[in-house]
């Protein structure tokens, strides 16, 4: 008997199946460079890199890469100008002046998101160098959220041996109000639901079932109500997702413990997906997975936006990179077909 395949080794080969364009900013950084190479001799996706054009060159160079990408030059593309009179009509209202709108649209980041809206490319992946903030603004401004969506929230794929988790959100909403909570949980359950993952949603709190009584206990009681009077709306009727609050982590993951703290809960004990109360919990959660309990760690992917836009942490490998660009393409597949790879769903 083989060994059992990663959800992350599925979404690569669904990944193979139809190669996707995607958009590399980020383009002088060296994970970003060999990532590049490997995504494009793996079959994953085809790269385009963004930048200035001869220090691209110079760094593959210096690198001893030889390998010849499709390379984006803001500064000198024959499109720039249109671009920069698209984002100054999209932003004007807001004060963007001609000039600053020439200045965002040079920047690399900035240029790959618009060149997503022009449809030159089907995914971006930034963040090895650069914080959050970089890669969400322009998608934001330029994209803007799906239809139906009321907020951009995001989650990591958090893969531990044979197991696959979803924590959510660990790098964008900083101090979750119950709405908000409810929402990140509900579209945690959407993209689990995408990858072929059935959810089980935990909604994380230091209390399990009313074992204590606070201001930061009552909210997640709060999302928790909240998301689970939305599910059958938002998902059809569908009985299988499961979303349950509020919960202490151990009665969320161990069974034994669970049937002990909330013996009535659908999820405790049995949970996939983890939903923070807050920025400060879910990164250090997550980090704490990955660096002493031997998870890895892929994202934070993007849920909300019109086109798969998706970060990376600044402490990210190669192999996160390739992940993330993987995770990235299967994404813009859905967006096109409607639907989730066979491949993916079985797993």
């Amino acid at each position: 008997m083989g060994v059992p395949m990663s959800l992350i080794d599925l979404i690569i080969g669904q990944a193979q199946q139809e190669p996707q364009r995607i958009i590399l900013p980020e383009s002088e950084e060296e994970r970003t460079l060999r990532a590049a190479v490997e995504i494009e001799q793996q079959g994953i996706a085809r790269v385009t890199l963004v930048g200035k054009r001869e220090r691209i060159r110079a760094r593959l160079r210096e690198l001893g890469i030889r390998y010849h990408f499709s390379i984006v030059d803001p500064g000198k593309a024959e499109w720039t100008p249109s671009f920069v009179r698209a984002y100054h009509e999209m932003r004007k209202h807001k004060g963007m002046t001609r000039e600053k709108a020439e200045e965002v649209m040079r920047d690399p980041i900035a240029h790959g998101v618009m060149m997503l809206h022009r449809g030159m490319g089907d995914g971006l992946v930034a963040g090895a160098c650069n914080a959050t903030g970089a890669t969400l603004k322009p998608a934001l401004q330029i994209l803007k959220t799906a239809p139906g969506a009321s907020l951009v929230s995001s989650f990591f794929f958090m893969d531990w041996f044979e197991r696959t988790y979803i924590f959510s959100d660990c790098a964008l909403v900083e101090d979750p109000n119950a709405e908000q909570l409810a929402e990140i949980a509900l579209s945690s359950a959407q993209s689990a639901l995408a990858f072929g993952i059935e959810p089980r949603v935990a909604m994380l709190s230091y209390s399990t079932k009313g074992s204590a009584h606070s201001a930061l206990t009552e909210k997640v009681v709060r999302a928790t109500e909240l998301a689970q009077e939305q599910i059958a709306d938002r998902f059809d009727g569908a009985s299988d997702v499961l979303i349950d609050g509020e919960l202490q982590v151990d009665a969320a993951l161990v069974e034994r413990i669970g049937q002990r703290k909330a013996p009535d809960s659908s999820v405790a004990g049995q949970a996939n997906i983890l939903v923070f109360p807050d920025l400060n919990s879910g990164n250090i959660g997550y980090k704490l997975a990955e660096r002493l309990g031997g998870a890895k760690a892929y994202g934070p992917i993007l849920q909300g936006l019109r086109m798969p836009v998706n970060d990376l942490s600044r402490g990210c490998s190669v192999e996160d990179i390739i992940g993330v660009a993987a995770i990235t393409a299967v994404q813009s597949q859905m967006r096109k077909s409607g639907a989730r790879p066979d491949v993916i769903a079985a797993h």
